[in-house]
């Protein structure tokens, strides 16, 4: 008796626990749903389905083709959206108001398209790959730099460079093709001259699975060298869950849900809306990086071209120590050399720092036989702001720097690596161009939750110092 009344006593406890677990969930998922539907509305960027988006359609079988479909790209962008967005006062920092601070038709090239530099006496092909949610515009100073000695591609991936609504669909796929078929077109053009790929981001991640996917079958990869700037090597774990989000808002008819972000366009070259689709296109890609590996065994890794990487120690887009862990660990031999930007370690911003971010690493080299060139870029204590290079395993310094950093700057960031002190739109100077945005210049000050641009967007670092130390190493790699 005493049994059956324990054991309906617990019976009816767990039932209680079950119940109530089950409703906190729902209560949970039903404020957050209140949550993200409760932001701004959607503007016609975010909900207008472009027809000529690159879909891996038979049709679009070369590179010609794929700049005839850009044509067409933004022939409808200009009709759907432009020709429909009315210039008012408010809207002087939109994109897609034509004369606005933001249009991108106001700088001599619009770098949201495609570009090819050709160069008759190249000894070289480069291939430039942007980053997710950027364009072309992020890679022009490569292009810049390389076009006297190389043909350069400066690719738009699908996508992007048009509306954040081509991001709610695209597939990591439909990445990859596009990068087929400039790769294709750059080997047609140079024959039997080498190839050099600079990936950015997603860039990197696709430039990496583009030569895993030719290993993997028992091809030979096609490029000479690869150039990595804060590559999308793995994800913080939040990324997994992203689809499950847009999945809910599909359910449910909301499509605020398929966004992470909604906000005021005012970026030119690179959307300020992420949506939640995109997030986890990245994690797919770099999943798919990671099984590929896998499946290689340590000869067919050594098919891979040497890897140079350059990122930031502190990286709140990708997680940094994936870079060690899931590319430099997995590749053979001594060929490939990761640079990695230390914080600025000053008394101050030490102090203000929770955690040292080199730690792991210092951790890892104690134990870890690591096959590969660590080179961290770090103070030397002796000059404020003053840096040197060190190679972290062999504990010697390998170049002192002539640039330094600079004043009231912490560490670079996951965005800064790609663009000089100079750039005119993400640069800390501000230039006589007149009626035209300079994000990097602009650092308003206020109360916070006022502006529609979260304060940690305006105050992150967008530009690195270490540009042109940047720029040597990888022209010392190609001329190897």
């Amino acid at each position: 008796m005493m049994k059956s009344i324990i054991f309906g006593s617990a019976k009816h406890l767990a039932f209680a626990l079950f119940y109530s677990f089950v409703g906190t969930c729902i209560a949970l998922i039903a404020a957050a749903v209140w949550y993200l539907n409760s932001r701004p509305e959607l503007d016609l960027w975010h909900t207008t389905e472009l027809k000529a988006q690159y879909r891996q359609q038979p049709s679009i079988a070369s590179f010609s083709d794929y700049l005839r479909l850009e044509d067409k790209l933004f022939a409808e962008v200009e009709n759907k959206v432009i020709a429909k967005t009315k210039s008012e006062s408010l809207l002087v920092l939109n994109r897609y108001v034509a004369g606005s601070y933001s249009d991108p038709e106001k700088w001599a090239q619009n770098w949201n398209r495609s570009f090819e530099w050709k160069n008759d006496k190249a000894d070289y092909g480069i291939l430039l790959l942007h980053g997710m949610s950027d364009s072309p515009y992020a890679m022009q100073y490569f292009a810049k730099h390389y076009k006297g000695s190389a043909h350069v591609i400066g690719l738009r991936l699908p996508g992007h460079g048009t509306l954040p609504s081509g991001l709610v669909d695209v597939t990591w796929q439909d990445l990859a093709a596009a990068v087929t078929i400039a790769t294709e077109h750059l080997k047609r053009v140079m024959q039997d001259k080498p190839l050099y790929v600079v990936g950015f981001s997603t860039g990197a991640a696709l430039a990496l699975n583009h030569e895993l996917e030719k290993i993997a079958i028992g091809e030979s990869g096609d490029f000479s060298g690869l150039m990595f700037l804060s590559p999308a090597i793995g994800l913080p774990p939040v990324a997994v869950g992203a689809k499950w989000q847009s999945r809910l808002g599909h359910l449910l008819g909301l499509d605020k849900l398929s966004w992470n972000s909604i906000q005021t366009e005012y970026d030119p070259f690179k959307y300020s809306s992420f949506a939640v689709n995109a997030g986890d296109v990245v994690y797919q890609l770099a999943s798919r990086n990671v099984e590929l590996f896998k499946q290689l065994d340590s000869h067919a890794r050594e098919r891979l071209a040497p890897v140079l990487t350059f990122q930031s120690l502190t990286d709140d887009t990708v997680d940094s120590m994936a870079v060690v862990n899931d590319l430099y660990l997995q590749l053979p031999n001594n060929r490939h050399e990761l640079v990695m930007f230390d914080i600025n370690r000053t008394q101050v911003n030490l102090s203000l720092i929770a955690t040292d971010p080199l730690a792991p690493y210092t951790d890892l080299i104690k134990s870890a036989k690591l096959d590969f060139d660590f080179t961290i870029v770090e103070n030397t204590g002796e000059e404020r702001g003053a840096v040197q290079a060190r190679n972290l395993i062999t504990d010697s310094v390998s170049q002192s720097i002539t640039e330094q950093w600079p004043k009231q700057t912490y560490s670079l960031s996951h965005i800064a690596l790609p663009f000089p002190e100079v750039d005119e739109l993400y640069g800390p100077h501000r230039k006589q161009i007149h009626n035209r945005i300079q994000i990097g210049a602009g650092a308003s000050k206020g109360e916070r939750g006022v502006l529609s641009v979260p304060s940690s967007e305006m105050l992150r670092q967008k530009w690195n110092p270490f540009f042109y130390y940047m720029i040597e190493k990888m022209d010392q790699r190609i001329t190897e």
